[in-house]
């Protein structure tokens, strides 16, 4: 049965390919969760094969070994490591000289030195490459690593990889280096626009340029046609379709393909990929922290008064990942122990064994992932009970549960409405990804489709899917990948796929409306126009781009206006602008539409163009704000600082001119009055002004920050203001604008040098810290901990407070800095001449020691030993400070978390005292028990009161 011919562009030029020679290899790459791996074809050969490429890497210290696969971890090394591996690679040298102070390696030294050391190692960086709701190109990785260890971002660690692959091909390969090879590399079906994009940033970094995407259940498809060139056409027939189930360690990915007819020949077919599952980060990593939690259980009751650190933990999870990959092999003992070594000088005595059977394990895995599901069964909504490594994994580990729910939503994608012939179950099915290995996990899921579909009793014994046998799953992805870039250049057979998802623009809220942009049919190289509903938007100002995704609302078409259904459809990061023509800045209404483009390498391009000249006028590029879904505007949609509440224009109006008349050129209304004349205007006290209007009152301030100039009070006033204004500096649509655009007009840029100015200023940046960037924090701090760590230390009297309270809030910080800023913040507290200080001390240790972030990452909190000691030592000095009890339950506060958490004892300990002390019971809840903040608890944490609807923890 011979394939229709590939009708596919052959040529390599694009964006990232000026070059019009195609190169002489074609790369594919596996940038993989747990893996990498590269395979190559060389074109020069007539009859070329897919080659599989060795990788040379650290295997040892002092031993380097070439590798099928490229174990994706990446370790900093210790000085004495670093040492030892000085030598050895042939590209070391470039290495040495690049931009990192501190030395690493990737590989299998990275994973086995830091199943050691797992403070020092980066691991899932593909998973954290697709957290919607961190910033993906921020420095936070590894998660809760040790304080010395110099952070990365998924977006460098993934970089990383694929540079080692470049040095190790380039070296082998000097006359054709892998920059100019054609290369695809794969990514999961389900990657959102960002995680594709920050893919293709990391093929950048690394140095790569000719790159196109293939989502991996695809790729895996391709390799199994490449791996039966000469009998795949007699397996298939038209009609049939196929489901590709790839289970890696970060995630699982579902896709159909249908094979239907082409030409006139009936023997013709191709192959359609017509749907893709939702993003699931549900994969190998679950199953290994499953078996630890299992461990963990035997192992309390066994020694209950004994508890975890969170460095046995860790080691313990490595364990876990051995007994699952034995337990799940066909050849497997009836018990297996699993140890993890002791800590420190306890050797031997401090060991953990722990002896798990068979039964055990299965009921973990078999009957936790993959249970005896039925089709009408669904996920359940929540919260996943692994929430070790600050990843969103999937609230129900079922994976048989999501494959219901994705076959009964999908299995008739494809056909037409009287297609009664083609089949709406899977005949076919090809396993992938490391989990995919084990045989009983591929039993149990197989006898689940044929009891799921079989039509009767004698169907069942009849009917069964059969199995496309892929001999390496480690290796399919890569191999597809490679023969994908063959299939490009027009040879082999093509899987025609669509899009599969669709893309929308909210439009409205009232009731909430979405236009189309990008149908779920589009193909790569397809551009669309929704000019059927032009939007009104505001020049010079920011706005705000709410977009939505769905994989089953297929059959929209681009223009349509539809209503948002959030049970079909999933919020993407918004795009965030400010659209502005030229050097101008003056404000005007703008009529605009909205065209979108699909580009060859697989990512989307959206553009806002100016309708009033019928296409032909400017047109603005609209990126996907990732920084913003870290914090500030992750809840965008739902505007939670929205709804709290709208102002009338007329208020609004009169509030502006108020404004004018203080900071204008013609000023009646003095500084110091401008307040209460505002509350007279709104009718009710500035605390209980909505974010809505605090937000037009500080563009009203930006608008007339010439008006600062005027007197150093009048500088004052309007830093008070714009910091009260912007608190605490997210919350609201486009709130990274309005932070960005204050820093631009403010930092180092005072027009008086008074103290005044100076602590007022220090106050706003402590307000709006929230939406600063760690650069920005990091600038700020740099002078303050310059004047903290001299001999001739400086800190005005009148401006201390505020001074402490400013650095106290910087949670971006370097954690080793927050820990020496508590050290000397005790080390003050102490002293007779502070006590006038003390109340800002305190605040500051509590705000620095917390186990709960006001507003930054979770890993940013200090080591629980340190914060440990400073609850010593506050009990210790008993004083009298009514701001004590907060600082140490923000210190010792339970989460839940074993990273952050403090000891049973030192929990205990700071409880009793706060009881001794007749303190708010609350205060004595949150360090036994844990829970949340109330309203005015929040208020004490932030320094001032929060707007209506804005809570602290955003992350």
């Amino acid at each position: 049965m011979p394939a229709s011919p590939d009708r596919s562009n052959d040529t390599q030029q694009d964006h990232q390919d000026p070059d019009s020679v195609k190169s002489r290899y074609v790369v594919g790459i596996d940038l993989g969760t747990t893996n990498c791996a590269f395979c190559f074809v060389d074109t020069d050969q007539s009859d070329w094969q897919v080659e599989t490429f060795t990788i040379p890497q650290w295997v040892d210290l002092g031993q380097i070994e070439r590798r099928e696969t490229l174990p994706s971890f990446h370790y900093q090394l210790t000085a004495s490591e670093s040492s030892a591996l000085d030598s050895g690679l042939p590209w070391s040298s470039e290495q040495r000289q690049s931009k990192k102070s501190t030395p690493g390696c990737v590989g299998v030294l990275a994973r086995e030195a830091g199943a050691r050391h797992p403070g020092r190692r980066i691991s899932s960086a593909k998973s954290w490459l697709s957290h919607d709701g961190v910033d993906r190109s921020a420095d936070f990785l590894p998660w809760h690593g040790d304080p010395d260890v110099q952070r990365m971002s998924p977006l460098e660690a993934s970089a990383e990889y694929l540079k080692h692959l470049r040095h190790a091909w380039d070296h082998d390969h000097p006359d054709d280096p892998l920059k100019d090879q054609d290369i695809v590399i794969t990514l999961p079906a389900s990657f959102d626009e960002v995680a594709r994009e920050l893919t293709i940033q990391a093929a950048k970094l690394a140095g790569l340029r000719r790159v196109y995407l293939i989502e991996e259940p695809q790729a895996a498809f391709y390799a199994w046609i490449d791996r039966h060139r000469n009998e795949w056409a007699d397996m298939v027939r038209p009609g049939q379709l196929i489901l590709v189930c790839d289970i890696g360690g970060g995630t699982t990915d579902l896709t159909l393909i249908r094979v239907q007819p082409a030409g006139e020949s009936a023997d013709q077919v191709q192959f359609h990929r017509v749907a893709v599952g939702r993003h699931l980060i549900l994969g190998g990593d679950n199953m290994d922290l499953a078996v630890a939690k299992l461990a963990e259980q035997t192992f309390t009751k066994q020694n209950p008064e004994t508890t975890l650190s969170s460095t046995q933990w860790d080691r313990m999870v490595q364990s876990a990942r051995a007994v699952k990959e034995t337990m799940l092999a066909q050849q497997r003992p009836k018990s297996m122990t699993l140890s993890v070594a002791a800590e420190g000088a306890k050797l031997l005595a401090g060991a953990i064994q722990v002896e798990l059977t068979r039964e055990e394990v299965d009921a973990v895995l078999l009957d936790g992932f993959f249970p005896n599901a039925k089709l009408a069964d669904r996920p359940l909504a929540g919260q996943s009970g692994f929430q070790e490594f600050g990843l969103p994994y999937a609230s129900d580990p079922a994976i048989t549960k999501h494959l219901a729910e994705f076959l009964s939503e999908h299995r008739r994608s494809g056909l037409d409405d009287d297609d009664q012939e083609s089949a709406d179950r899977p005949d076919l099915v090809l396993f992938n990804g490391g989990v995919m290995s084990a045989g009983a996990i591929q039993t149990r899921i197989v006898d689940l489709l044929q009891h799921w579909f079989a039509t009767d009793a004698d169907d069942l014994d009849q009917w069964r899917p059969t199995v496309l046998a892929s001999p390496r799953l480690d290796l399919a992805v890569a191999h597809g990948a490679a023969y994908y870039a063959m299939v490009r250049r027009g040879e082999g057979v093509r899987i025609a796929a669509n899009l599969g998802r669709s893309y929308y623009m909210q439009v409205s809220d009232h009731p909430p409306k979405a236009l189309c942009l990008i149908p779920g049919n589009a193909e790569a190289g397809q551009q669309f126009r929704a000019d059927d509903h032009p939007l009104q938007l505001q020049i010079g100002q920011p706005v705000q781009f709410p977009l939505w995704v769905s994989s089953t609302r297929l059959a929209d078409r681009a223009g349509e206006l539809i209503p948002i259904d959030e049970s079909e459809m999933t919020a993407l990061p918004p795009i965030c602008t400010a659209l502005v023509r030229g050097r101008s800045r003056v404000d005007s209404l703008l009529e605009v539409f909205i065209e979108s483009e699909l580009s060859e390498i697989g990512t989307v391009g959206m553009y806002c163009v100016d309708a009033d000249q019928s296409g032909r006028g400017k047109r603005w590029k609209l990126e996907f704000d990732i920084r913003s879904t870290l914090e500030t505007d992750r809840q965008s949609h739902s505007g939670e600082g929205e709804i709290a509440g709208v102002i009338d224009v007329e208020t609004v109006e009169a509030c502006t001119q108020a404004i004018k008349d203080t900071f204008g050129n013609n000023p009646t209304i003095k500084p110091r009055e401008i307040i209460k004349q505002l509350e007279s205007i709104i009718g009710t006290g500035r605390d209980h002004w909505p974010p809505t209007l605090i937000r037009e009152l500080w563009q009203f301030l930006l608008d007339h920050d010439d008006g600062r100039r005027q007197s150093p009070a009048h500088e004052a006033r309007w830093l008070n203001m714009s910091g009260f204004c912007l608190r605490p500096g997210y919350g609201v649509a486009v709130d990274d604008w309005r932070v960005q655009s204050t820093w631009k007009k403010l930092h180092g840029k005072l027009a008086f040098p008074a103290s005044q100015s100076r602590t007022e200023s220090m106050i706003l940046w402590r307000r709006i810290a929230g939406g600063l960037t760690a650069g920005q924090q990091e600038q700020l701090a740099a002078p303050m901990l310059a004047n903290l760590r001299s001999k001739s230390r400086r800190i005005e009297p009148h401006e201390a407070n505020e001074f402490w309270r400013l650095i106290a809030s910087l949670e971006r910080l370097k954690v080793a800095e927050k820990v020496e800023l508590g050290d000397i913040a005790l080390v003050e507290l102490g002293k007779k001449k502070n006590e006038r200080l003390r109340s800002g001390l305190l605040w500051a240790i509590g705000r620095i020691g917390s186990r709960q972030p006001a507003y930054g990452p979770l890993n940013s909190t200090v080591p629980t030993a340190k914060a440990e000691n400073w609850i010593t030592r506050l009990i210790e000095m008993d004083l009298a400070e009514n701001e004590v009890p907060l600082a140490l339950a923000q210190v010792g506060r339970f989460t839940g978390d074993r990273y952050r958490d403090l000891s049973a004892e030192s929990r205990e300990a700071a409880a009793d005292y706060l009881v001794s002390r007749e303190s708010d019971p609350h205060f004595v809840t949150l360090l036994r028990q844990g829970g949340q903040l109330g309203r005015e608890e929040q208020s004490a944490v932030f320094g001032d009161s929060l707007p209506l609807g804005i809570r602290l923890g955003k992350v």
